[in-house]
């Protein structure tokens, strides 16, 4: 443990806690040779002792500093704890912080100057969660999720623990918002905490930029401050910026904000740094209206996916890997991130910010919790806007994840049908109704730079028929993927922005399944540990009907990957109309799991990883989806459309369509324009179904000089009672 920011990293000491340990653990005389080793930042159950432990768990850890000069103060601050603590200095009781994403400090100036060898205690707890409808940890996904193992408790401190000294006064939160932004000029709204050992004036010096650059803007100002925590509130006007932009639509320019606070020393009016504070943001505004989301006045559709943490083990997430999922990101074509159920490490946002990728900000709230954490809940949103405000990638926020009651997760939480889930949502919740408005409104209050949605995945209620985002499992939990195109014509309120769709798959790095066995799986230990949702896998891709795991392990992918691929071509095919963009589920794998993700929990990509990126291309050309089955006979009428990302038009324009099959096939052309950022419907593909055996495919170009694109559609041909025709 050292001065000055630096991080305590390294081995602490830890046990059981009960009432003799509270007793005797925490003074600095107690021997602590016989407690086990854990590191910090972690959490508890990366250590042999306490694998399968649920705490609390008391950590000691000894060291020796200084005693401070005269007139400087001293503090201790926990960077991350999930998910409670209560915290001692050499015996003396200094608070019970709450809350996993942001941290807490506490003053120890007195006891500093007592002393030089000390010991640092902290009782750590992280309650399991075993009501799931009436939750109290604000932990999000770490403690309900239907991809996490059931039984996993995240507990520990999870980041690291660290003594910094300032002057008499110190910047204890600093919020940085740029309200709005254009060619001439940038509004930051500045918001600090500043904690004064007794009244007293200060100047407050704020620079924008590098000083060495010549571009910096300095501007001070004198505020009187009383002994104690106070609020302070300025604006400030930056000339000409440099804006920043989401990748598909410009560059990524960042730049540093520093607050120094000073003070007067002695009688001779001679200013000296207390305090500084340095958040590197960007400058840009942004809204959303109808669901379509803005950047700088510039509109975009939002192709996503739902991110869920790096590692369960957050802790044990290093910098490359959190950056790694944004670039898979990128890499797929996609522009914005939802962080779904959870806040994640600093790392993730400075990755999004320097990759120009789009942050959904879900609040770490999930399904349903008990009446009692509304006060701490309001108190942790306005923690998790002074913490990530100043991040130009931060669009959106979300208060709660879909709140509506359930009996559990997963395929229980999802209902038996669309229209049941729709029936219950008009039923009024305690979650829904006042919970998620408080939270919102806090946001709200904290943040008036951003759009701020109470709730994500609540269907529309009458009589307005107005509702948020929604979250689909046509080809899942619901119906056959072919329900998707009726349900979006018949309800297209629906579709402004779907932010859940998928299917589960099985991973290539599946060694925890133990193939070996197949087909005699542990099929309870994958559904409870590993995510597995065996109802709907065994409906829509049955382990009974492949011989071998590889076998069903590649259908397993495929079908995910048609999933994904239809809903994402529906989704731009409504571009704007009403559609503004969507999220599926999801991009990856915290851990070891049969699960949504196109990324498996070591990063190898599933066959839906690529039929992503393909949907995802600014430019695609599509028809509206055959069915699997077709009959001899029938008369099809498919719809073609192109659609473009681009912000050029796109003229001349030639799109082929050929329907094949076995010793015959038939071609239609169109050509045209197509304007910026749109969808056009280039023509009609009418045909009747060949009385012919085998399958049937159409296949689609597009070429231009600026852009090409390819697509194929495949069917079988039946006679009309299920057999192959002929």
């Amino acid at each position: 443990m050292e001065l000055s920011g630096s991080a305590s990293v390294g081995l602490w000491r830890a046990v059981a806690a009960d009432d003799e340990v509270r007793r005797v653990g925490i003074g600095l005389d107690h021997v602590d040779d016989d407690w086990a080793e854990v590191p910090v930042p972690g959490h508890w159950r990366s250590t042999e002792e306490f694998r399968t432990s649920d705490g609390p768990l008391l950590y000691r850890h000894r060291f020796e500093q200084d005693r401070p000069e005269a007139g400087r103060r001293r503090f201790v601050t926990l960077d991350g704890v999930f998910y409670q603590a209560d915290v001692w200095l050499d015996g003396a009781y200094l608070g019970d912080p709450e809350g996993y994403f942001f941290p807490h400090s506490f003053d120890i100036t007195g006891l500093s100057r007592l002393a030089t060898e000390h010991v640092l205690a902290v009782e750590v707890a992280c309650a399991p969660q075993r009501q799931r409808t009436a939750k109290r940890n604000i932990t999000g996904v770490f403690q309900h999720s239907d991809t996490l193992d059931q039984d996993w408790n995240p507990g520990g401190l999870w980041a690291p623990v660290h003594i910094e000294e300032t002057g008499a006064v110190r910047i204890d939160r600093l919020r940085v918002l740029c309200r709005d932004a254009n060619d001439s000029r940038a509004h930051l709204r500045i918001h600090a905490r500043l904690d004064s050992d007794t009244t007293r004036t200060i100047t407050l010096r704020t620079t924008v930029g590098a000083q060495s650059s010549g571009k910096a803007v300095v501007v001070e100002h004198s505020r009187s401050l009383a002994g104690g925590m106070n609020e302070v509130d300025w604006n400030l006007d930056v000339k000409n910026p440099d804006l920043w932009w989401p990748w598909s639509l410009g560059a990524q320019p960042l730049t540093d904000v520093t607050v120094e606070v000073l003070t007067e020393r002695d009688t001779a009016h001679e200013s000296t740094i207390s305090d500084t504070r340095t958040v590197r943001t960007g400058l840009r505004e942004t809204a959303m209206q109808d669901w379509v989301i803005s950047v700088n006045g510039e509109r975009l559709f939002s192709k996503g996916a739902d991110l869920a943490p790096t590692r369960a083990a957050l802790a044990e997430a290093t910098p490359a890997e959190v950056r790694r999922d944004i670039e898979f990101a990128r890499d797929a074509g996609l522009d914005l991130v939802r962080v779904q159920g959870h806040i994640g490490r600093p790392e993730l946002y400075a990755a999004a910010d320097e990759l120009g990728m789009m942050v959904w900000q879900d609040f770490p709230l999930q399904w349903g919790y008990t009446r009692t954490i509304r006060r701490q809940a309001v108190r942790q949103a306005r923690e998790a806007v002074d913490l990530l405000g100043h991040h130009p990638s931060i669009v959106l926020w979300c208060a709660h994840n879909d709140p509506a009651p359930t009996p559990g997760a997963g395929a229980d939480a999802a209902g038996t049908s669309i229209v049941s889930n729709i029936v219950r949502q008009q039923l009024p919740g305690w979650n829904r109704s006042i919970l998620d408005r408080w939270v919102k409104r806090a946001f709200e209050a904290a943040d008036e730079t951003r759009p701020v949605i109470a709730h994500s995945g609540v269907a529309p209620h009458l009589p307005t028929g107005r509702g948020t985002d929604s979250h689909l499992s046509f080809g899942w939990h619901h119906g056959s993927l072919n329900d998707l195109d009726g349900f979006a014509a018949s309800l297209p309120q629906m579709t402004e922005f779907v932010s859940e769709f998928g299917a589960q798959s099985v991973p290539n790095t599946a060694d925890f399944m133990h193939p070996q066995d197949w087909p005699n799986l542990n099929w309870a230990s994958l559904a409870r540990h590993h995510g597995l949702q065996l109802e709907p896998m065994t409906r829509h891709v049955p382990p009974a009907d492949y011989d071998t795991f590889d076998s069903w392990r590649t259908a397993t992918q495929r079908y995910q990957a048609e999933v994904l691929r239809h809903y994402i071509e529906t989704l731009r095919r409504l571009k704007y109309r009403p559609t503004g963009g969507f999220c599926f589920t999801a991009l990856n794998d915290p851990s070891p799991a049969v699960s949504w993700g196109v990324l498996d929990h070591e990063r190898q990509p599933k066959l839906a990883y690529q039929a992503v990126t393909e949907a995802c291309h600014p430019v695609i050309v599509v028809a509206e989806r055959m069915r699997s089955q077709l009959v001899a006979g029938e008369a099809i009428a498919l719809d073609v459309h192109v659609i473009s990302d681009l912000r050029i038009p796109l003229d001349d324009v030639l799109c082929t369509g050929k329907l094949r099959w076995p010793g015959g096939g038939h071609e239609w052309q169109w050509s045209g324009s197509v304007p910026p950022d749109s969808c056009v419907r280039v023509g009609t593909v009418q045909f009747v179904v060949p009385s012919v055996p085998g399958a049937l495919w159409f296949d689609l170009t597009l070429e231009h000089a600026d852009a090409a694109a390819t697509n194929r559609y495949a069917a079988n041909v039946t006679d009309g009672a299920g057999v192959t025709a002929g």
